[in-house]
């Protein structure tokens, strides 16, 4: 398995259907949920070892979900609100490196939880025209919003699995 992408890269390939929107809305509404099981019981020291070398610590991981939902949360309402708003992309590892990322996990843990219930309300409102609508990354270029529904269901469950594979390696 590849330590850095345990359940493959995010692909999108065109408008999908409703039920695959509807699937990946019902996995972004569970994600605090499975984060939450994945760390339950990790002591300390277990929260700050690395999912592989090189690679963020378990308390980093858990911040870092915060962080990045909570910018793309910020990008749909965005993209609802503005015709195909520039968005302003973040250092994610330098993120990951700041003072708040050394914080109990239970803090994001609530976040996220918090986050994702008006997250999910949100998408769950989405018209198909809506759904159609944009945001412009600076490196990536224009971003569906459907496409980042599914970008972000994707990556809730990829950082769930670096941590889940690092339990699993360990016998935690």
């Amino acid at each position: 398995m590849d330590l850095r992408y345990p359940v493959g890269v995010f692909t999108y390939e065109g408008k999908p259907a409703v039920k695959v929107i509807e699937g990946w809305i019902k996995e972004i509404e569970e994600l605090p949920h499975h984060l939450a099981e994945a760390v339950k019981g990790l002591r300390d020291e277990q929260l700050d070892t690395a999912y592989r070398p090189g690679g963020w610590t378990v308390r980093q991981t858990v911040h870092h979900i915060a962080d990045s939902h909570v910018n793309s949360y910020t990008r749909f309402k965005l993209a609802l609100t503005e015709n195909n708003p520039v968005i302003k992309p973040y250092e994610e590892s330098k993120w990951a490196e700041l003072h708040d990322s050394k914080l109990s996990i239970d803090v994001s843990l609530k976040l996220a939880e918090a986050l994702h219930r008006r997250w999910v309300c949100l998408l769950r409102s989405l018209t198909s025209e809506e759904l159609a609508r944009t945001f412009r990354h600076p490196e990536s270029g224009d971003v569906r919003l459907d496409a980042a529904i599914g970008m972000y269901a994707w990556h809730g469950r990829h950082h769930v699995a670096h941590i889940t594979s690092l339990r699993e390696s360990i016998g935690w």
